[in-house]
């Protein structure tokens, strides 16, 4: 096998890890956006209101902000073997609360519960990175992402047929109910199967838990300037769902949740201080070091590509119903060709990556991304339907490539906190998520696809200061011994 190419039929060694964790990434994707497809059948079962299904799309994507900070400092730490079967196991049993929901509020609840399963992606981004090389690991990490993601259109394109084969207005509880016992099996058989090193491998843990690591004082504050945008994310969403506009919790509710995320950074920044506070004080040995302004830069590359994907994929199907005045079945086929993309898209960026330049690809992707955005806020009735679908897919090509392209970077920051970057990285594409869903709530969705084409153009100016990896970065053995790992 070449340093560039894969044996996808082979199922063992590092193809048997690949294949085990996508499948697991796949079936938490199932999970978060199984209520999508369902949206209408859900709309109907409890008389909600367009602002109330709003809501619920929006509440989805919230949770997964600390979340995948939180999951991406376990990973690090206990290893993504245990941690994915954890998370595949908890998230299966509050699927099942939310198939047998009785009321709104217990949809907003377990809606926003299961947005914990979204953190899955952090896990597997470790786990590839460990078990493959620098020159595979954008392809790997593609095929990962790309297949994996690609369970929201199969949420898209299975489920609603399926609440159709259980028949009857409890249809929909059956399908959602259907992919919390897939995942729940599915906890064991990863548990069972996966392992977080190749034999004879050294898991590098970080040296200290409870804040991602900094080597010098300019990026202590960049880190702490970074943060604040997925609180703002949390707060906004308060204000969203507080007595402002949809009226779901009081005004005393929303003040608290208000000073409960201000007290939360602030707890967050003492940690920060805590691991970092030694850059004042000594320097950083140069191999040790890194830059934050890479991982800032890999944020705001995913607020747009991730965060655009998973607010589209949101929206899509009733989109495409109230546009085309098509059935649910057929608008769920018709969105899921944007999700489909993930098959191929993700790992194509991963490969352009990996064969002509980081900063190269992840610029072209970028810009191709927001004229796809401009191209689909032109969309209207008079479209034919097959134009608007390889509209869709060709700018879904460009969203998912990029994602690719992003995490064919993160693995080569800064190899022990790998869980850590991914997570902050994960966060953001979850706040560009809540940002697009806001915007969502308050225009049209022609509006809205001309926001993702604007912060698009914002995070294109963004990647031109980033440095492409090279050369090797320095990890550190448990006898202190110091072992490089090539990055270029």
């Amino acid at each position: 096998m070449s340093e560039q190419k894969l044996n996808l039929f082979s199922f063992s060694g590092k193809i048997r890890t690949l294949h085990l964790t996508w499948f697991a990434f796949f079936i938490t994707f199932m999970v978060w956006f199984n209520h999508a497809p369902l949206m209408a059948s859900i709309k109907a079962t409890f008389d909600l209101t367009t602002q109330q299904v709003k809501a619920l799309l929006i509440i989805n994507v919230a949770l997964t902000i600390p979340a995948r900070i939180v999951i991406g400092m376990l990973v690090d730490k206990y290893g993504p073997r245990i941690v994915f079967s954890a998370l595949l196991f908890f998230s299966s049993l509050i699927c099942f609360f939310f198939a047998l929901a009785d009321s709104y509020q217990m949809l907003l609840a377990t809606r926003f519960a299961l947005g914990f399963v979204g953190a899955g992606f952090v896990i597997g981004i470790r786990m590839i990175g460990e078990w493959f090389p620098a020159k595979q690991v954008g392809l790997a990490e593609g095929i990962y992402g790309g297949w994996g993601n690609f369970g929201s259109a199969a949420s898209a394109m299975l489920l609603p047929s399926l609440a159709l084969w259980f028949g009857g207005d409890n249809g929909w509880r059956w399908a959602i109910a259907a992919t919390g016992a897939l995942a729940l099996v599915y906890a064991f058989i990863y548990y069972r199967l996966a392992r977080n090193t190749p034999k004879g491998s050294t898991y590098f843990k970080p040296k200290k838990t409870g804040a991602m690591e900094v080597t010098s004082k300019g990026d202590f504050f960049f880190y702490l300037l970074m943060n604040v945008p997925m609180y703002a994310a949390l707060a906004v969403l308060a204000w969203k769902l507080g007595p402002a506009n949809l009226h779901i919790i009081g005004a005393g509710i929303t003040d608290a949740i208000y000073i409960g995320l201000f007290a939360l950074y602030l707890y967050q920044a003492s940690h920060v201080w805590r691991i970092n506070k030694h850059v004042f004080s000594e320097e950083v040995p140069e191999i040790h070091r890194y830059k934050f302004k890479q991982v800032a830069i890999l944020d705001l590359a995913y607020f747009v590509t991730f965060g655009s994907e998973l607010a589209v994929v949101s929206m899509l199907p009733l989109f495409f119903k109230n546009t085309f005045d098509i059935s649910q079945v057929e608008a769920g086929l018709l969105a899921s060709g944007f999700a489909f993309m993930n098959l191929v898209a993700r790992p194509g960026g991963g490969f352009f990556s990996d064969r002509f330049g980081r900063k190269k690809s992840l610029t072209l992707l970028i810009a191709g991304l927001a004229v796809g955005y401009f191209v689909l806020g032109n969309i209207t009735s008079g479209w034919p339907i097959a134009l608007a679908v390889i509209a869709t897919m060709a700018c879904s090509f460009f969203v998912q490539a990029g994602e690719g392209a992003v995490f064919a970077i993160v693995p080569l920051v800064k190899r022990r906190m790998t869980g850590q970057v991914a997570g902050m990285a994960g966060a953001y594409g979850n706040v560009g998520a809540v940002t697009f869903l806001t915007v969502f709530s308050f225009v049209t969705p022609q509006f809205f696809f001309y926001t993702i084409a604007g912060a698009a153009l914002v995070a294109l100016i963004a990647v031109q200061f980033l440095d492409e990896p090279e050369g090797q970065t320095a990890e550190v053995l448990e006898d202190g011994t110091v072992q490089m790992i090539d990055v270029g």
